[in-house]
């Protein structure tokens, strides 16, 4: 368990970036995810800017872990394709040129369906992006959740490219209703990056919402547990959602998993 590297992601903190940053050094974590977006955006990041963005994770003694690639729609949708493959395309390059070359996308259900519309999009979209993965030495790392482990893992099988990955996140599997430890288990040697999220079934409907890490249904030393057995050695990001209290939650959650790393 000793392997792995704490980090936050920084949209968690709810903080203008550098001031994000300062909080995440302060903190004592050697990483953090954040996404591609705003000035981050490729298009709006010169390489000057680039340069600078380095230089500040470096003033905060920080690592990128991975950059976050937020879509208005998945990756299975028809509709305006092209463009949106080409910004991922652009931000798989960016996150090869800031260090981690590895991108988070939420690219949509997996088919289960061989008749689901959405499948041959979802597979085409997939099939470009791996394919300028392998040509940049870069990883996609699709976010979990949406489907079992198993039903993911059976649809990357499919691919032929070592540049489709994982993030996983325990929170995202129980708030669909997929059992985190066995979808874990199920993707072994998938996971390129994991966030430490946290949820809780609560009243008589048995709903699920996101808590504070540590207050949840995960149990933390079973789940980093199926992270050694699976021989995983990267980066565990510490990630909040909601609440009113994001900046307290993430430095309690961090202090949570150093209990047990």
């Amino acid at each position: 368990m000793n392997r792995l590297k704490l980090g936050v992601r920084l949209e968690s903190l709810n903080l203008p970036l550098r001031r994000a940053l300062a909080e995440a050094g302060r903190l004592g974590v050697p990483g953090v995810q954040v996404d591609a977006a705003g000035d981050l955006a490729p298009a709006q990041l010169s390489q000057t800017g680039r340069r600078e963005f380095r230089h500040l994770l470096r003033a905060d003694n920080l690592e990128l872990t991975a950059l976050g690639c937020p879509l208005r729609r998945g990756l299975d949708t028809a509709e305006n394709q092209q463009p949106r493959l080409e910004h991922v395309q652009q931000v798989m390059s960016l996150s090869f040129d800031l260090g981690p070359r590895v991108t988070i996308v939420q690219a949509g259900r997996v088919p289960v369906d061989k008749d689901d519309p959405r499948g041959p999009v979802l597979t085409e979209s997939l099939t470009v992006l791996s394919g300028h993965g392998d040509r940049t030495g870069t990883t996609l790392a699709l976010e979990t959740g949406l489907e079992s482990g198993a039903d993911l893992r059976a649809y990357l099988d499919v691919f032929n490219t070592g540049s489709l990955a994982v993030n996983f996140d325990p929170a995202n599997l129980l708030l669909n209703g997929f059992d985190p430890y066995d979808g874990l288990r199920a993707l072994q040697g998938k996971v390129a990056h994991t966030h430490a999220k946290d949820a809780r079934r609560s009243g008589a409907s048995r709903t699920v919402q996101e808590v504070p890490l540590g207050a949840g249904d995960i149990d933390w030393i079973m789940y980093l547990g199926v992270l050694e057995e699976v021989e995983y050695r990267g980066w565990l990001v510490v990630e909040r959602e909601t609440g009113e209290d994001r900046l307290g939650d993430v430095a309690n959650g961090v202090a949570f998993l150093r209990r047990f790393i």
